[in-house]
């Protein structure tokens, strides 16, 4: 990135969000009603990436999952999620904060099942050779140069 055309400060909201999923079908459509801005992206942070995540009513931030090498944070700005882990369900509130260790195994997801707009930030590392796993779905990812490649459980890649 040009370090000319690279700002030294911006108003979050008003980043274009991002509202498709990575994921291939049948998982991609069950991601309708969340939305991303990706703030690290703009200011060309490429050692983490950092996340405005907006959660509508009934959404969730993604598909329960555990990274191999990836360690993710989020931190709670409006609206109640629950965050589903291996440990169950936890109930959350603006000002809470959650972390998921790399290599853990612990899968973990919000859901917004309340009647409000549900607000986050959510930070995580850009380890090359990361793996996702993802317990409750036909579903693995790998990050290789950057991209996400998804297969189902067996190996087998999902079509593009």
């Amino acid at each position: 990135m040009n370090i000319k055309h690279t700002p030294i400060a911006v108003a979050a909201e008003d980043l274009r969000a991002r509202t498709t999923s990575l994921y291939p079908e049948p998982f991609a459509s069950r991601m309708a009603g969340r939305e991303k801005r990706r703030l690290g992206d703009l200011f060309g942070l490429a050692n983490f990436g950092v996340n405005l995540s907006m959660l509508a009513p009934g959404a969730c931030s993604a598909l329960r999952h555990a990274h191999s090498l990836q360690d993710e944070f989020i931190y709670i700005l409006q609206g109640h999620p629950i965050l589903v882990t291996d440990a169950g369900e936890t109930m959350l509130a603006p000002g809470m904060c959650a972390g998921f260790k790399a290599g853990t195994g612990n899968a973990h997801q919000l859901l917004n099942r309340s009647n409000a707009e549900v607000q986050y930030l959510e930070i995580g590392d850009r380890t090359a050779g990361d793996a996702v796993i993802y317990p409750d779905d036909d579903l693995q990812a790998l990050l290789v140069d950057g991209n996400w490649q998804f297969a189902h459980k067996d190996g087998e890649p999902y079509e593009p």
